[in-house]
C-alpha cells in the first residue's frame, strides 16, 4: 500500500483542518508515493521508536505528538528532534503526526478516556463553532433525489447523531440560454420556467470541495445555481474535551481508585474535594487547563486532565475538583485507539503498537 493511501485514511478519521493553529499535524517525514511495509503507532516519535520500527520491519511511524513542532532551520543532530528526523530519513521511515485534530473529533482521544472511565453519554465539552456551512442548490424536481443521495454520500447532511438531513423548498426557476450555452432544458434565446427545489444541506467546512464536486456531478444543468453560507452553529461532533456521567454516584476516594487503576496513573495531583460524591466527569487528554471554565459551566464534579500549573489549581475556586493525572497518563491509550481503528480499516495490513514507554516523567 502507498503511504498516501494511509495518509488519506488518517485524514478522513481526523481531518487536519481541525488541528489547532499552533499545531503541526500531518506527514512530517516521507514520500507520499512510497510503499509502506508496516505501521508502528506511538505517542512520541523518538530515536528509540525509530529503532523499534526498524526492528519490526515498519517504515511508517504514526505518532500522536509531532516530532517537528516549531521550524527547523538546521538539521545537524544537535538534539533529539534532529537526531530522530535524521535517523528516520536515513532508514526511509515516514513519520506522521495526528495530534490536536485527533483531540478535537468526537471519536478521538477524549472519547477513549471516557471509555476507560466508564462514562455514559459522552459528549463534547467545548463545541467548535464557525466550522459549518449551509449549501443551497436549485435542482429540477425530477433530479432532487439524485442530488440528495450524491450530497449525502459526499458527507453532507450530517447533524449530530443524524445523517441524510436536508430541506426542500419548491418554487419556479427561470433562465434564458444565451449564445454559447448548451441547455439541458429550454430553447436558445427563450426564457424557460422550470419547477425546482431549493435543497439545503449542512456541510462541515473541510468537506466543502468534495461536496461541491459531488453536487456539480449530480446536477443536470451545465451551470449550477447554488450558494454557500457560513454558519455560527456549534458542531456537535467537533471540539475540545468531553463530559459524561458515571453509572452511579461514587465517593471521592473510590473515584480516585478508579481513576488511578483505569488510567494507570501512579500519582494524581488534585485540589480539595468540593462534594462528597462524584457523578459528572469532564476529561481532556494532555494540557487541558484552558477548559476549566467549560467544565465548571457544564456542572462537572471533577475535571480529569494534565499539566495544571500551581496557580491554576486556585482557579477551581471551590466549584470543582481538579484531578491532574499527568500528560502521558492521560493520552497513553491514544495508541490503542489508533491501533484498533487501523485494524478495522486495514485488517490484513501489518501494524504494531509500540512496546516502548516514552514518558519522560518519572516519580519516586
Amino acid at each position: 500500500m502507498r503511504l498516501k493511501e494511509i495518509v488519506s485514511a488518517l485524514e478522513e478519521f481526523a481531518p487536519p483542518v481541525l488541528q489547532e493553529s499552533y499545531d503541526n499535524s500531518g506527514l512530517l517525514v516521507g514520500d507520499p508515493n512510497q510503499d509502506v511495509s508496516g505501521v508502528l503507532f506511538c505517542l512520541d516519535s523518538t530515536e528509540e521508536i525509530i529503532d523499534e520500527a526498524i526492528s519490526k520491519g515498519c517504515n511508517l511511524v504514526v505518532a500522536h505528538h509531532p516530532i517537528i513542532f516549531g521550524g527547523l532551520k538546521k538539521i545537524t543532530g544537535k538534539n533529539y528532534i534532529e537526531r530522530t528526523v535524521i535517523k528516520a530519513i536515513r532508514n526511509e521511515i515516514a513519520i506522521y503526526a495526528i495530534h490536536t485534530n485527533l483531540d478535537n473529533v468526537r471519536h478521538g482521544v477524549n472519547r477513549k478516556i471516557a471509555e476507560k472511565l466508564g462514562l455514559n453519554n459522552p459528549r463534547i465539552l467545548a463545541k467548535r463553532t464557525n466550522e459549518l456551512l449551509k449549501l443551497e442548490v436549485f435542482v429540477p424536481l425530477a433530479d432532487a433525489e439524485k442530488m440528495r443521495q450524491s450530497i449525502f454520500e459526499a458527507g453532507g447532511g450530517h447533524i449530530g447523531n443524524y445523517d441524510e438531513c436536508s430541506f426542500a423548498l419548491e418554487g419556479q426557476g427561470t433562465f434564458r440560454p444565451c449564445e454559447g450555452a448548451n441547455p439541458t432544458l429550454g430553447e436558445m434565446g427563450m426564457r424557460h420556467t422550470e419547477s425546482e427545489f431549493n435543497l439545503s444541506f449542512i456541510v462541515p467546512g473541510w468537506l466543502k470541495s468534495r461536496v461541491h464536486e459531488a453536487m456539480v456531478k449530480a446536477h443536470a444543468y451545465e451551470e449550477v445555481a447554488h450558494q454557500w453560507i457560513r454558519l455560527e452553529n456549534a458542531l456537535q461532533d467537533v471540539g475540545s474535551g468531553m463530559i459524561g456521567e458515571l453509572s452511579e454516584e461514587t465517593d471521592v476516594d473510590s473515584f480516585f481508585r478508579l481513576l488511578k487503576a483505569n488510567m494507570k496513573a501512579t500519582v494524581v495531583r488534585h485540589t480539595k474535594a468540593v462534594k462528597p460524591l462524584i457523578r459528572r466527569v469532564a476529561v481532556c487528554g494532555g494540557s487541558g487547563s484552558f477548559l476549566l471554565p467549560d467544565a465548571i459551566s457544564a456542572g462537572a464534579d471533577v475535571f480529569v486532565t494534565a499539566d495544571f500549573k500551581y496557580h491554576q489549581f486556585f482557579d477551581a475556586d471551590g466549584k470543582i475538583l481538579i484531578a491532574d493525572i499527568g500528560h502521558f497518563e492521560s493520552e497513553q491509550f491514544t495508541i490503542e485507539l489508533l491501533g484498533d481503528w487501523f485494524k478495522q480499516k486495514f485488517p490484513t495490513f501489518a501494524s504494531h503498537l509500540t512496546a516502548i514507554d516514552t514518558n519522560p516523567v518519572f516519580y519516586m
